[in-house]
């Protein structure tokens, strides 16, 4: 009987992989005919591509109100209408705050898209679970509660060095060891070493008040730092791999691994624990802030506003979205938060899912202008008179040692607007709002980074 060889399942038209040492065997162990062993092959015979869709429609829940947003919203539809003829999908919605994030057919920032049994890592981009959670600290005085976090958090690339490190649990690394996608040692360090960052761009640590109550509270926005990046970019290619199987016609940003495999499955475990560790590191800076000033907390909301929710088969990736829903979140149980910019109230909601927002709000004010437009727009004004202009009254802090205009309030949408379309809509409910005190930020870390220039000290606006 012949020995069958590797090339003889390529001239069947089988891709090379790493079943066909396993097939191989089975095979010539089994002195299979040819007639069995075509049959036995075609359970691993590629699937025929899938062809793009003609467009599946969305639901827009966002007006422009001037000719800049006129631009971006042209922008936004376009890409969105592109990127609805990836194959996974079902539906999908944008908000009001929504905003390009590349090329035609990315996911745009406020972008919800539903696709049946499958995760796309491209839609949740390398900042896993950016979120935000929030500390009611009672009746304290808030430059007494900024100040304390201020000693506490960390902004900037990298992790903390040795002896200022924040713990990881034991539970979560034992998670990270079993999981296919986070197990290697390198990954675990870095994930320990990043544990209790905030890292920079619009990630922010802000103090304010109860509009309803007066409590002092704290709100951190951060994501899973370089753990979630390393996943990203894990995730990324194990779906290019299956992009070149199943949908060559997709967008390389779009592809997907399906989640009926044992690399989805993985991949889908792997999105819990690194929301567990962004949860976690949101919780090691408001706890270490609570016990320097020696009290308790009275209450604490958090939400995720970029991941992949599941409900049955149907994965919802929201791109910049607020889930409302309580199928998407078993952990919680408190309302919501849309932070807007430094200097406008962080909205507390409440919701659920209705014939508009698929179960989702907004996550924010979002951008008309990239970084470098908007930088390019103020050129005839100082960095100093911008940041007096935008912040009076307001105690704003950068933890390296210059200011990021980039990320002050005229960089952003006009939150007035944003919270209007919100109701005129119909997307949530606004049930308190923590009304401004002071905000860090990690400031233009590019120019003049604090790992760089240690001796000096952060630069504080009061």
């Amino acid at each position: 009987m012949k020995t069958i060889t590797g090339n003889e399942l390529i001239e069947l038209g089988f891709r090379p992989g790493k079943w066909f040492t396993e097939a191989l065997e089975f095979i010539n162990t089994n002195e299979m005919s040819d007639i069995e062993m075509q049959d036995y092959l075609e359970q691993f015979r590629d699937p025929e591509p899938m062809p793009l869709q003609d467009g599946v429609d969305f639901i827009v829940n966002i007006r422009a109100d001037n000719e800049s947003e006129n631009d971006n919203l042209e922008k936004v539809l376009k890409t969105m209408t592109k990127l609805m003829k990836t194959p996974t999908l079902t539906t999908g919605a944008i908000m009001p705050d929504a905003c390009p994030t590349g090329p035609e057919g990315h996911i745009p920032v406020g972008g919800i898209v539903v696709a049946k049994n499958a995760i796309h890592p491209g839609f949740h981009s390398a900042d896993i679970c950016c979120s935000v959670m929030l500390t009611d600290f009672g009746k304290i005085d808030p430059k007494e509660v900024l100040d304390a976090a201020h000693s506490i958090t960390h902004f900037g690339y990298g992790g903390r060095e040795r002896g200022a490190q924040m713990p990881m649990s034991e539970e979560l690394m034992a998670g990270f060891r079993e999981n296919f996608f986070l197990k290697e040692e390198r990954l675990i360090s870095i994930a320990r070493s990043h544990m209790g960052t905030q890292g920079d761009g619009n990630h922010f640590l802000f103090v304010g008040t109860s509009k309803n109550t007066g409590n002092t509270m704290l709100v951190t926005h951060h994501g899973s730092r370089a753990p979630g990046a390393i996943l990203y970019d894990k995730g990324m290619k194990v779906a290019e791999n299956f992009r070149k199987i199943l949908s060559p016609e997709t967008l390389k940003e779009n592809a997907w691994i399906p989640f009926e495999t044992e690399e989805g499955e993985q991949y889908w475990e792997a999105l819990q624990l690194i929301r567990k560790w962004t949860k976690e590191n949101h919780e090691s800076i408001h706890n270490a802030t609570l016990e320097k000033l020696k009290t308790e907390k009275l209450d604490r909301y958090w939400n995720e506003h970029n991941f992949v929710f599941r409900d049955g088969d149907l994965f919802y990736h929201a791109k910049g979205a607020t889930p409302l829903d309580d199928k998407f979140l078993p952990d919680i149980t408190g309302p919501r938060l849309i932070p807007l910019n430094m200097a406008e109230p962080v909205l507390i909601v409440r919701g659920a899912t209705n014939g508009r927002n698929l179960g989702f709000a907004p996550h924010g004010a979002g951008r008309n202008f990239s970084r470098t437009q908007h930088k390019k727009s103020l050129a005839h004004k100082t960095i100093d008179e911008v940041f007096e202009e935008e912040t009076k009254g307001l105690d704003i802090r950068f933890f390296s040692t210059d200011i990021d205009i980039s990320e002050l309030p005229s960089a952003y949408k006009n939150a007035q607007n944003v919270r209007q379309q919100i109701e005129d809509f119909g997307l949530c409910e606004v049930i308190d709002e923590v009304l401004p005190y002071g905000c860090i930020m990690a400031g233009d870390v590019q120019k003049n980074a604090p790992w760089k220039k240690k001796k000096k000290k952060f630069f504080v606006k009061k």
